[in-house]
């Protein structure tokens, strides 16, 4: 695990090496093991890296081809290196023990194909010395990112958007549109970030720079599992079983210290007990709890901990804790985020602790329905009959429910029964929303915006569209997988373990495992008790205190401390956002007095990402 960087196009730089080892100082943290850098022709190339594999200094990126002609810089972990290595050993004489020298090799061989035979994490660029050119490619599932600006014929990125604009070749300035999708969903979603110049590359695909000329392309679809047949439910949950269990056992291959992350959930305790199965030592456990005991999760995380003998790490948070190390979480932050101090400061603890890489159960509520928006959004097919009812009276009908409950649930079904139709492309993007259209107004007047959600949702997953047609809740799973869970719960778990250069792997993202759900049928996949599929898949394994206990969301517990020992913090932050002239005058205030004054269309989670963006907007200029 690493960060990686790159300047293609170097006719007008004065001191490209310059400005690379700018860009690896900005990203120092990822990799605090090895620095390097690369020049050459048309190119410069900068790594930072954090040793997980093969600890050798002959393994240091970027990383030279045999016959020289390529140069890789790679960020991540390739868990099936092992076999594919031995597809090589006819052709290649290895240096190495490390996945980093399949991965050039393999490209030496097989070109961009390559990326079919990959089980894996990652984000790389490799320069071709004879071609001159630049080939970037990421992972299926969007787990590593990579960022770039294309401008005036030089091509800029990084695994770290700070790092893209620390080259300087950037301008810092805000994408009005992504302005609206940030406050609408807590993050920008699809390719593009909160600036105006500042792009990623899409998961699953690849990118070739030649002569100034881009061309790119995908390598897999997540729409477009196959289709796959089960004898019966018992034979479908021991396949679920052997393929969760060789996604854990590929992800414990590591020369480090190494753990996971236990929440006390379902997910997170299913990991570490299938990583209890297959360790000959006791696996180190880390959980977040607090003193408010409505939010805190410390008493299943040690009923799991005890069951599978872990060392484990119980960090109980205060606010002061939080008000003390919130300024550096928030600096950690590469992109504005709703979410993330969490994982920073669990992250922290966890490095401190002697852990170089952890485990995370991120991903399982994504692909076994654990969601409450499963259900809500399944009902909806049930309720097609309302549609029957003339667009006014649906409109009144809301209306009522909003002065009725006057809460976020509310104002979300008053706009989903005005709908022309009642279908997942119509309903999810409603269903993620933090702020009502009429919230939004308030802050901006008249807003006309591309809806990242809603473009994705109508693009990949209209019927007739795919392989086979998914299952509905499958559909549902790839609304999740591709829109919240890698904008908004994988952008922040890189950036926030990355500051602390934790590595951190998630088997429930093992795209062959993910292959498998997709194509589960609906009726085995919403039980009676939540993640049913998943707890009857791996029956006996947890205990039952932890399978019936009720559903918590990790989180801190942000409005009783937004309102006392953070206010200040808050207060000062949202006034230096104002100042900024993006809203509307008087808005952000007048919207913050409300939260503050009690009411309950607006929550913590409305006003705490503008907290975050008035802090990243000082602290990057």
């Amino acid at each position: 695990m690493c960060g990686i960087n790159g300047i293609y196009g170097l006719e007008n730089l004065q001191d490209p090496l310059k400005l690379i080892h700018k860009m690896n100082e900005s990203i120092a943290h990822r990799g605090p093991d090895a620095s390097g850098t690369f020049h050459s022709k048309n190119v410069v190339l900068g790594h930072q890296r954090l040793k997980i594999i093969d600890l050798s200094e002959s393994a240091n990126q970027p990383f030279h081809s045999s016959n020289g002609r390529y140069t890789l810089v790679f960020n991540g972990e390739i868990y099936n290196y092992q076999q594919i290595r031995k597809e090589l050993e006819d052709d290649f004489v290895f240096r190495t023990n490390s996945d980093t020298e399949v991965l050039i090799n393999a490209f030496t061989k097989w070109g961009k194909s390559c990326l079919q035979k990959l089980n894996g994490m990652f984000a790389f660029a490799i320069w071709d010395d004879e071609a001159e050119s630049l080939f970037l490619a990421r992972d299926r599932m969007g787990i590593k990112p990579i960022y770039y600006a294309f401008q005036d014929g030089t091509f800029v990125f990084s695994s770290e958007v700070k790092a893209v604009l620390k080259s300087g070749l950037v301008k810092r300035e805000i994408n009005q549109n992504s302005l609206y999708e940030y406050l609408n969903y807590q993050t920008v979603y699809g390719e593009n970030t909160i600036l105006d110049d500042v792009k990623m590359i899409p998961p699953a695909s690849w990118v070739t720079i030649q002569d100034n000329q881009i061309e790119t392309g995908e390598y897999w679809q997540i729409e477009a599992p196959k289709k796959r047949t089960y004898n019966s439910f018992e034979e479908l949950k021991a396949q679920i079983a052997e393929k969760f269990e060789e996604s854990i056992q590929k992800r414990m291959i590591a020369d480090v210290p190494f753990g996971a992350f236990l929440s006390g959930g379902i997910d997170s305790s299913i990991v570490v007990g299938n990583m209890a199965k297959y360790s000959s030592q006791p696996i180190k456990t880390f959980h977040i709890s607090f003193a408010e005991e409505q939010f805190s999760e410390s008493k299943y995380a040690k009923i799991v901990a005890n069951k599978f003998g872990t060392e484990h790490t119980d960090i109980q948070l205060h606010p002061n804790d939080l008000l003390n190390q919130l300024p550096d979480a928030l600096s950690a932050m590469d992109h504005p985020s709703g979410d993330g101090p969490n994982t920073w400061l669990v992250s922290k603890v966890t490095k401190e602790a002697g852990i170089t890489m952890v485990h995370s159960g991120l991903g399982g509520d994504e692909l076994f329905a654990g969601y409450p928006v499963f259900k809500q959004l399944s009902s909806l097919i049930e309720k097609k009959y309302l549609l029957s009812f003339p667009k006014f009276l649906r409109k009144l009908g809301g209306n009522a429910l909003r002065l009725i409950k006057n809460d976020v649930q509310a104002e979300k079904i008053a706009e989903i029964l005005t709908l022309d139709r009642f279908d997942l492309e119509s309903a999810y993007p409603i269903s993620r929303k933090m702020l009502s259209d009429n919230q939004l107004r308030q802050y901006f007047g008249s807003v006309k915006f591309q809806n990242g959600a809603k473009s994705y949702v109508q693009n990949h997953l209209s019927y007739g569209q795919l392989g086979f047609d998914l299952p509905y809740l499958s559909k549902i799973s790839v609304a999740e997988l591709r829109t919240y869970l890698i904008s908004t719960l994988l952008r922040d778990t890189d950036q926030m373990s990355m500051a602390h250069a934790l590595e951190v792997r998630v088997p429930f993202l093992d795209h062959e495992f993910v292959e498998l759900l997709l194509s589960v049928p609906d009726e085995w996949k919403m039980g009676s008790s939540q993640k049913q599929l998943l707890v009857n898949s791996f029956k006996g394994l947890i205990p039952d205190e932890v399978i019936n206990r009720p559903k918590m969301g990790f989180v801190f517990p942000w409005e009783v401390w937004m309102k006392n020992d953070l206010k200040q913090f808050c207060g000062d932050n949202l006034n230096y956002l104002e100042n900024q002239q993006l809203f509307n005058k008087g808005a952000i205030s007048n919207f913050s007095n409300q939260f503050f004054k009690g009411n309950p269309t607006v929550t913590w989670s409305r006003i705490w990402p503008l907290v975050v963006l008035g802090y990243w907007i000082k602290n990057n200029g």
